[in-house]
């Protein structure tokens, strides 16, 4: 019998991926949208802590053991931008086209070999809303940036994101790929294998 747990977020595409990934574990996701419409302020400087922020929030809104992930890309030749304002560079949360259109922009003109760059996940999985040990894992998946986009599957920035050791972008992967070598990949199946009876819900 599958183990329920809420996931912190809205993303369609995040949520078909980790379902994905989490379902030979005999895990089930939920969304957070079944039981609640508020979006957390995602304020903290780190992404460990915006995922605890989220991981809490779903977790007393669903009465339910919790997973939440805060990612975003990294860039080295603009500093570490856009870091943990990824999924709102171009000032709306979600606009996947007008933040690529604008890391495109914030590039213009640097060679390939200074456009590296680097995806970060930090997962978490509460018990339950005031769980004092959470879970918490990292991932990172490393790359560089593209001057056009490539593939039409994934979301956010995969168009963008050269993977070197399949030549292509991360959106032109077959998900099983991706999900083997992607920053979130990564980060939940190590948050899965802590996981042991006093974590089962």
């Amino acid at each position: 019998m599958n183990r329920v747990l809420v996931l912190a977020s809205r993303n369609a595409g995040k949520l078909r991926e980790l379902h994905e990934i989490l379902a030979p574990y005999g895990w089930a996701l939920r969304a957070i949208g079944d039981y609640d419409t508020t979006d957390v302020e995602e304020s903290a400087p780190t992404f460990v802590e915006n995922a605890l922020l989220k991981a809490r929030h779903a977790s007393a809104a669903a009465g339910l053991p919790a997973i939440a992930d805060d990612s975003g890309l990294e860039v080295d030749a603009l500093r570490g931008a856009p870091g943990v304002h990824s999924a709102r560079y171009a000032g709306i949360h979600g606009d996947d086209a007008a933040n690529n259109t604008k890391l495109l922009a914030a590039l213009r003109g640097v060679p390939d070999a200074q456009r590296s760059a680097r995806f970060v996940c930090a997962m978490v999985y509460l018990r339950h809303p005031d769980d004092p040990t959470p879970l918490i894992a990292l991932g990172r998946w490393e790359g560089r940036i593209l001057d056009a986009s490539r593939g039409a599957d994934g979301f956010g920035y995969d168009p963008l994101f050269f993977v070197p050791d399949c030549g292509c972008s991360a959106a032109e992967l077959g998900a099983a790929q991706k999900n083997a070598r992607s920053h979130r990949g990564q980060a939940l199946r190590a948050l899965c294998a802590a996981l042991d009876d006093t974590t089962t819900p």
